[in-house]
């Protein structure tokens, strides 16, 4: 009893109000249902619903984090919920949907590559609560799980909404897309965040009118939208890191050919 309330007491003797922030953790709930719902909707056979199911968890998992930097309401009891929340909504959820609407045909190859996106899931996730601190805040170390969840997820809605979704699920292509999203999210490729774009600083007029025209053709054509971008984020991190690495090898190439036209002058 006596331990109890010295526990809640800080170093001036006032009592600490213990609790959670409840705005990003309610958001955070209502994420963590949107990937209970997609699991539901998925063993029924509602693909679709399951896809849109993940699709708003990952816009209120985008919602709960940056509110809670806003407001100062971050916490470590938010972080951990968070992850486990994720973890539900783009790990199990996604892994579900995709074995149940297009890898039940391979087979054993098909429940082990939902398995390993879970796993691999789970490891990125775990990863990034580890190295949260050290790691620059402009890029992720790896793809993200929310954006892997809804690639899968705009694949589905792709498909039925092209009318394709019983004669192209069962390709072999969806198996190796999900391999890869797997190997993509434990790997040490550099995706973009978007936590330091400020969208109440200042911007050039011309992005404004950019940002309204791509809202425009996302309301036009949302099933085909909704892929391209996810994928172009996916392809993102591989494509930066290609060009990236080419420069280097540029770079070293450049600086080895001044270092012997040097050489071939001094020796003249």
């Amino acid at each position: 009893m006596i331990d109890n309330e010295i526990s809640r007491r800080d170093s001036r003797g006032r009592k600490r109000i213990r609790g959670v922030y409840l705005l990003p953790n309610l958001l955070t709930s209502a994420s963590l249902f949107g990937g209970f719902y997609s699991i539901v909707a998925s063993l029924d056979g509602s693909f679709v619903k399951a896809s849109i199911a993940i699709l708003i968890s990952a816009v209120l998992d985008a919602l709960d984090g940056r509110i809670a930097r806003l407001t100062g309401s971050s916490s470590k009891f938010g972080v951990e919920y968070d992850s486990l929340s994720d973890l539900i909504a783009f790990g199990l959820a996604p892994a579900i949907l995709i074995f149940t609407w297009a890898l039940r045909p391979f087979g054993r190859y098909g429940w082990l590559a939902a398995f390993i996106y879970v796993v691999c899931g789970a490891l990125r996730l775990a990863r990034y609560n580890v190295q949260v601190t050290n790691v620059e805040s402009s890029h992720f170390n790896g793809l993200p799980i929310p954006a892997a969840a809804s690639l899968v997820a705009s694949t589905v809605l792709l498909f039925h909404y092209l009318g394709q979704a019983q004669t192209t699920a069962k390709h072999v292509t969806i198996l190796i897309v999900v391999y890869m999203l797997a190997l993509l999210m434990v790997s040490n490729i550099k995706y973009y965040s978007f936590k330091e774009l400020n969208l109440s600083r200042r911007m050039p007029f011309r992005l404004l009118v950019g940002i309204i025209l791509l809202l425009i053709v996302i309301a036009a054509e949302p099933q085909v939208m909704l892929f391209i971008l996810t994928l172009g984020y996916v392809a993102s991190g591989p494509v930066t890191a290609v060009m990236e690495r080419r420069k280097r090898v540029l770079s070293r190439t450049s600086h080895r050919q001044d270092k012997k036209e040097k050489e071939f002058l001094l020796e003249k």
